[in-house]
């Protein structure tokens, strides 16, 4: 099943949630100088414009990236505010939120000579769209499925590895799907530092994700959730973003939760963020 196009949430709350800790970790990779090969799982189209009809039918930023660019000249976090530097870069014009930044975008512009993105996208259109953005040269976009595609590239042949899996979910199936490619990546690469992103719905399918990971043989996980509201408040539709990390770089959790701090008042009164640690000893 191939309907998810992520135009229709664009710059919603859990893009935020998800790209300040893909942020987060790129910047801590890149104070060395070994090279680094990124891979995006389900790229998506890379740069979605919020005036696009399908941004405009939901416009889901609303409950995320909006609140957050009006505020932007009285944030104070040093992580939160070189982000919105970032996002900035990524506007027609500097005064004006006029675009919204995928995954690729992120990833390729951090690229240096000695680095390598590998950008997956299955859906047709969503690949074609991929096709049309100009990033990155060492940005090699291919039409294929992401999970499979990462695992027949592993061991990378760079000294470091950084990878994003972030499904639509659309099939329950995925959450077993996303733990079983964890797990074989963490075993072809033990240090690789891993991010996996879920909706937090009312069904819990996500749970099957969690338990997969918690019982398996990957020794260090952080887990983080911003939450828009609480789960009961309605019956149907994703109340909460949930990202874990293996091999979190050091300080990561202290710098979301910093960053937090001044994200969550402006998402909403209901707006809360939690954080937890697994490690195996």
């Amino acid at each position: 099943m191939l309907s998810y196009q992520h135009a229709y949430h664009a710059g919603n709350f859990a893009d935020v949630h998800k790209h300040l800790t893909l942020y987060a970790v790129i910047d801590y990779l890149l104070r060395k100088k070994t090279a680094i090969t990124y891979v995006d799982t389900h790229a998506g189209r890379g740069l979605y414009p919020l005036e696009a009809p399908e941004t405009q039918r939901l416009q889901e930023y609303r409950e995320g990236i909006w609140p957050l660019w009006q505020a932007r000249a009285g944030l104070n976090d040093p992580l939160l505010n070189a982000w919105k530097e970032a996002l900035t870069s990524a506007q027609k014009a500097p005064a004006s939120l006029t675009h919204y930044p995928g995954s690729p975008w992120w990833l390729s512009h951090s690229l240096r000579e000695q680095d390598q993105l590998r950008l997956f996208e299955l859906h047709p259109g969503e690949h074609e769209q991929l096709s049309a953005q100009g990033l990155s040269p060492r940005a090699q976009r291919v039409f294929g499925d992401g999970l499979a595609g990462l695992e027949a590239m592993l061991p990378a042949i760079t000294p470091r590895i950084c990878v994003l899996i972030d499904p639509s979910y659309e099939r329950k199936v995925e959450y077993q799907e996303v733990a079983d490619t964890v797990v074989y990546t963490h075993e072809k690469a033990r240090h690789g530092v891993v991010l996996i992103w879920y909706p937090l719905l009312p069904s819990d399918h996500h749970l099957t994700l969690l338990t997969a990971l918690k019982e398996s043989g990957v020794r260090k996980i952080w887990r983080s959730e911003l939450l828009l509201r609480e789960p009961g408040e309605q019956a149907h539709g994703m109340f909460g973003s949930g990202m874990l990390v293996i091999n979190p770089p050091w300080g990561l959790d202290q710098r979301i939760a910093a960053a937090m701090e001044e994200i969550t008042p402006l998402l909403g009164t209901d707006t809360r963020y939690q954080a937890e640690w697994w490690v195996r000893e």
